[in-house]
C-alpha cells in the first residue's frame, strides 16, 4: 500500500484525484465539524468552495437546509451556523442537510471530488478511518487542507498519526517524502496534541477569536466511530452496519 501526503491542495488539479482514494484533513475545524454534525444526526453535508455558491445553492432546497461556515474564523453573516463543532448539536442538525463553506476544508474536499473514494478525517475519528482504509486496501492520498494555501502543523500531525495507525494494521506500506515528514511530526507531537495546536498558527488565530474550547474538542483522539464519505455531491456517514464490521475485525 502506497500513501502519499499532500501538505496543501492548492497546486493540485482536480483531475489528479480521478479514480483515486483520498483522505481530506482539516482538523481546525472543517473535518472535525463534519464528523460532529454527522454524529449528531445531520442527513448530509454539502461542501462548497465559495460563499456565493453556498447562498445560491441553498435556495434550491426551499429553505429545508442550513448554511454553515466561516470566513476569517468567524461565522458568516446570514448563515445559520459557523464552523465550530460546538454549534452542530443534535438539536441543531438532526435530520437536516448542511451546506458548508470554510476557508480551507470545504475547498479541499471540492478539489478532491473526482476521487473514487473520498473520506474526511480528523483526530476525533482517526482510528476508525485507518481501519477503513486498510479494509479498502488501496493506495491513498492524504490531503492536508492547510491554512490559506500554506503548510498547517495540525493537519500534518494528523496525517502522520493516521499513517501510524495504518502501519499498526498493515506494516507493508510505502511513503512519499511528505508522508515520511508527517510521520516524524506525529512522533514528535503525539503526546500532547492540544499543546501542539495551541502553538500552531491557526490554533493561535482561533484562540484570539475566542475559540479555545474548540481546540480542546478537536484534540480528542479517536473518540468517534464516524466515517464521513463524499459521494457525488454530498458527505454522509458510512452506514452503521459497515462500521460494526470494521469494529469486529
Amino acid at each position: 500500500m502506497k500513501i502519499n501526503v499532500l501538505f496543501t491542495h492548492t497546486s493540485i488539479e482536480e483531475l489528479f484525484f480521478t479514480g483515486k482514494t483520498a483522505v481530506v484533513i482539516d482538523v481546525l475545524r472543517a473535518t472535525t465539524t463534519i464528523t460532529t454534525a454527522l454524529m449528531n444526526g445531520a442527513k448530509e453535508i454539502i461542501p462548497v468552495n465559495s460563499i456565493e455558491f453556498a447562498i445560491k445553492f441553498s435556495g434550491g432546497f426551499g429553505g429545508q437546509t442550513l448554511l454553515g461556515g466561516e470566513r476569517h474564523a468567524k461565522k458568516i453573516e446570514g448563515f445559520h451556523l459557523g464552523n465550530s463543532p460546538s454549534e452542530y448539536t443534535h438539536e441543531a442538525v438532526n435530520n437536516k442537510a448542511v451546506i458548508l463553506f470554510t476557508t480551507n476544508g470545504s475547498k479541499a474536499i471540492v478539489k478532491a471530488k473526482f476521487a473514487e473514494n473520498l473520506i474526511c478525517c480528523c483526530f476525533n475519528n482517526l482510528s476508525i478511518v485507518a481501519k477503513y482504509l486498510v479494509q479498502l486496501g488501496k493506495n491513498f492520498e492524504v490531503v492536508c487542507s492547510g491554512t490559506n494555501g500554506l503548510f498547517s502543523l495540525e493537519d500534518s500531525v494528523c496525517a502522520g498519526l493516521l499513517i501510524a495507525e495504518v502501519i499498526k494494521l498493515n506494516p507493508a506500506i510505502e511513503l512519499n517524502d511528505s508522508g515520511e515528514a508527517a510521520l516524524l511530526l506525529a512522533k514528535q507531537y503525539h503526546k500532547n496534541i492540544l499543546k501542539m495546536m495551541e502553538k500552531a498558527d491557526h490554533g493561535k488565530l482561533l484562540i484570539e477569536n475566542g475559540f479555545s474550547d474548540d481546540l480542546k474538542y478537536c484534540a480528542k483522539l479517536s473518540c468517534y466511530d464516524i466515517i464521513p464519505v463524499f459521494n457525488s455531491s454530498s458527505i454522509k456517514a458510512l452506514p452503521h452496519a459497515e462500521i460494526e464490521k470494521l469494529l469486529a475485525n
